[in-house]
């Protein structure tokens, strides 16, 4: 039973995971051969605030600060 977990900020729309979970299964399939009835794909949110590059958090570079 693969597991495959996605970190990206939040805001992601629930059409788009959808889309990206199919995907990553479909791959799965494709790549290693693994069962598309046994492949969990977790998605985890990150909030802007919580998300940090080159020492800022990513809520801050977006403010333009």
């Amino acid at each position: 039973m693969p597991v495959v977990t996605v970190r990206a900020l939040e805001g992601i729309s629930a059409e788009k995971k959808e889309e990206l979970m199919d995907r990553i299964t479909v791959a799965m399939k494709e790549v290693l051969g693994k069962n598309p009835e046994a492949t969990h794909v977790i998605i985890e949110e990150v909030a802007a605030e919580n998300w940090g590059i080159r020492g800022k958090t990513v809520a801050t570079i977006r403010s333009g600060k």
